[in-house]
């Protein structure tokens, strides 16, 4: 029971409401740490306890755990559809973000926890960055939270405009980028275990998610309204310097995975053999 206890709180929505009003309403800083560290432990601590009670051998359990997976990605891409806020999406996405990543991890077997780990791995570069981005942009006052906050950027700063968008197509799951390659980690393990109720799942909630990661990229493309002026920089020049360069560090990560992979699996293999 403390397995499907763990689970719930990973994934269903009733117990992760929490989570929108928590990244709308902390800095972005802290918002990136929750959104990626917490995750990461959490599901740590599942694929732990799921070994330890050998729940493969349960199909009631493993029941279970499908109807939390697909009802995360639909739920948490619908909610998603909904936010003007680009917290709350990153927030209603990352529920759907954890129901893809329980179809590898019900696939079981060493294909699915290499594509656990290297999905996390991904999902943690492209979240830190997108929030990275989110905190760049904001100011003393409050943060560039809002979509509307974002309209016009690619013609007023182009390098970060390039640099969330990148981190946007991630997300989604475009090829190219750490995300895509995460993606068909999971669809791989997810066909080898013949799940193929939740990778069918996965294909229509990747096509819902990618209308509202479009969407923000949209409105970067825009032209600004005659004689609306973007907002002076209020960040020290050196802490924008320090977070520009973070930032293209991690953009160029998540490319040269996306387009590289063989690197980061045979460390995630090595790292499953020795755990």
């Amino acid at each position: 029971m403390m397995v499907v206890g763990v689970g719930f709180k990973l994934s269903v929505v009733p117990f992760h409401m929490w989570a929108a009003d928590v990244y709308e309403g902390a800095p972005a800083p802290v918002t990136a740490f929750i959104a990626t560290v917490s995750k990461g432990g959490m599901v740590a601590l599942l694929v732990r306890f799921f070994q330890q009670v050998d729940g493969s051998k349960y199909p009631s359990l493993l029941l279970s755990f499908t109807v939390i997976a697909i009802a995360s990605m639909f739920i948490g891409n619908f909610l998603a559809l909904r936010q003007s806020n680009v917290k709350r999406v990153l927030a209603y996405s990352s529920i759907a973000h954890m129901g893809y990543l329980l179809v590898a991890f019900l696939a079981g077997g060493k294909l699915g926890a290499e594509a656990v780990s290297f999905y996390l791995v991904a999902y943690f570069i492209t979240t830190t960055g997108a929030f990275g981005i989110l905190a760049t942009l904001s100011d003393k006052d409050r943060d560039a939270e809002f979509i509307d906050d974002y309209r016009g950027l690619f013609w007023t700063r182009p390098w970060t405009a390039a640099m969330f968008t990148a981190m946007l197509l991630s997300l989604a799951g475009i090829p190219l980028t750490a995300g895509f390659i995460g993606k068909f980690y999971i669809v791989a393990a997810g066909v080898n275990a013949h799940q193929w109720l939740l990778v069918i799942m996965l294909a229509i909630n990747s096509a819902l998610g990618l209308y509202y990661y479009i969407k923000i990229i949209a409105t970067m493309f825009e032209q600004r309204e005659t004689g609306e002026e973007e907002s002076a920089d209020q960040l020290h020049p050196y802490i924008y310097i320090v977070s520009g360069v973070t930032m293209a560090v991690l953009t160029i990560l998540l490319v040269w995975i996306g387009v590289a992979p063989g690197t980061v699996m045979n460390e995630i293999n090595r790292l499953l053999i020795n755990y």
